[in-house]
This record gives C-alpha cells, structure tokens and sequence, in this order.
C-alpha cells in the first residue's frame, strides 16, 4: 500500500505527500520516440493548474486519482521518497525526462524542497541524460546543483509573448519577459537550456521566436495545442483551453492548419537566425542526446528591446 499523509496550508492551498514504490518509469510513445528511456514525476497534480495542460485528460492513465482530475492545479501530492527511490533506481544509461505528468518547479516545490534532495541524488549517481521541463523561476534556486551533474538539460516552456493571453490561459505562471531572464541565467550559469514554445498559445509567432532564439542560443522545441483532429487518441487539451479560445475569439488557434502556418513562420524565423524550430518527438529529440553541447552564455550577446505585447 502507498502511505499518504495530508498536510494542510492555507485556504485553498493543499500539500500532500506518499511513500511511493518507485520513481521511474520506463516510457513509451512520444518520449520513447524521442530517444528517452524513462521518466521520473515527483509530485501528482501541478499547482500551476495550467488550462491547457493535457495530464488530468488521461486520468487513472497518468497515475491520477479522482481527485487530481476534478480538482485539477488546487492541491498536489509530493513523493516524499524520490530521491532515496532514485538513488537505488539511476543506471549509466538511463535518458531520463522529468517531467511528463507534473512541473518539478510547480509553485508548492518552494516549501516542500524535493528538487534538492532528487538532484543530489543525481549528482551522485548521474544518467546519461537528465532532462528537467519546466516553466517555474524556482529552477533558478537549484543552479548550483544542476551544474554538478553531466547530461542535464533544461527544457523550459514558453508559450505566448501576449501578458493579457498568459492571464488568461496560465494565470499562475511567470511573464514572457521573467522565463527569458530565467534562460539567460541558467545558459549563463553553464547550463544547457532550451526554450520550449509548447503549447503554443495566441502569439506573435516571429516576436516569440526571435526572443526565445536570443535567450536561449539553441534552435527551438514546440508543439501546437493538441488537438482532436490531429491526434486521435491520447492526450489532449482540456476542455477549459477550449472554452477560453471560443469566449475570447481564438479558434483559428486550435486549427490544425492555422496551427501549421504558424508553425511554419516559426520555422523560417528560426531559419533566418541559423537555427531549426522542430516540432513533436523529433523536436523533443534535441533534449534526449548525449552529445547535446551548451552553447555560448547569453550575457555574451547583446540584449533586444522587446515589443510590449
């Protein structure tokens, strides 16, 4: 059985945390064809309580309880044992994503401190690859121990350049301007960091590219919003996303093919600066190489104005 013990906060604000049996797991479909071996998810239930996020469309599928997907973004469950569990777990060869199900620097992360406990773990007894995907400034407080352990990554998500669109679609989430700041520091710290441009909200596609290929120095991960008449089974976007885009005018953002136009301007823009926008497992492929080198620092180049959105 999984010992679960519930820690109250404040108001709305639930904590939880259980002892689980093991902490990873190998994958399949998308991030097996994107080259990793497992993944690792720390917590059930994201904080961040992102409109759009696909995890509570899988249910009892993503390790979910009832709860999780009726509640979704107002409570997490913390495993408490990751890092003890990782450090018996961590093989040489092991590509590692964390995470698929849960932001490792989801707000709640700022008092519970498990990222500190897995990472040194990891430092201790590294993968070949070690992934970290987030949208969470918190990352920034674990610089120093992400740069003790060879074959990290970091994925971080950014998803429109419009203040007034993050509001809507990720009230809880940090601005386009502070997750650029949050790239310049991990790339200046050594780290080798790419900008996600998952899921790719109402934007102005060539300000966002432009922006996220000064940051970042690497070319560009994304994806559009999933959806049903492109993938057919699996995940997908939740429904609030969807009654988001009809009340405020943005269903061309959930077309198939106004989705591959922008994907395309992203794409030439990437182009025109020397790099490559790539999208599905082959984009998330960049992030699983071993031989994956950081580029230059970012406090190297000379920062842009950026338009206000």
């Amino acid at each position: 059985m999984v010992r679960q013990v519930r820690e109250e906060r404040s108001g709305a604000d639930v904590a939880s945390r259980l002892i689980a049996r093991s902490i990873l797991s190998p994958v399949t479909g998308f991030l097996r064809e994107a080259g990793f071996t497992h993944s690792l998810t720390p917590a059930r239930n994201c904080t961040f309580g992102c409109t759009y996020c696909y995890v509570p469309t899988l249910r009892i599928y993503a390790g979910l309880q009832r709860e999780d997907w009726l509640r979704w973004g107002q409570f997490t469950t913390f495993k408490d044992n990751a890092a003890q569990l990782l450090a018996r777990e961590l093989r040489a060869d092991q590509r590692v994503y964390c995470s698929p199900l849960v932001d490792p620097y989801q707000p709640e992360e700022a008092q519970r401190r498990l990222m500190p406990e897995i990472l040194a773990s990891l430092a201790g007894r590294p993968p070949a690859v070690f992934c970290l995907q987030t949208r969470g400034p918190l990352i920034l407080r674990d610089t120093e121990l992400l740069s003790r352990i060879p074959g990290m990554r970091v994925s971080f998500s950014v998803t429109t350049n419009r203040e007034s669109i993050r509001r809507l679609y990720e009230p809880h989430c940090a601005s386009f301007e502070e997750r650029l700041a949050v790239i310049r520091l991990l790339r200046s710290a050594g780290l080798n960091v790419f900008a996600t441009l998952a899921p790719l909200l109402p934007c102005d596609a060539e300000e966002l590219a432009e922006a996220a290929l000064e940051a970042t120095g690497n070319d560009l991960i994304g994806d559009p919003l999933h959806v049903w008449g492109v993938k057919k089974t699996g995940a997908t976007t939740r429904p609030e996303a969807f009654k988001i885009a009809a009340r405020q005018g943005h269903a061309q953002w959930i077309d198939p093919e106004f989705q591959n136009e922008i994907v395309q301007r992203i794409a030439a823009t990437a182009a025109t600066a020397g790099r490559r926008f790539i999208t599905g497992p082959a984009g998330f492929a960049l992030l699983s190489r071993a031989s994956c080198v950081p580029t230059q620092a970012a406090t190297e180049r000379p920062e842009r104005t950026l338009r206000p959105s």
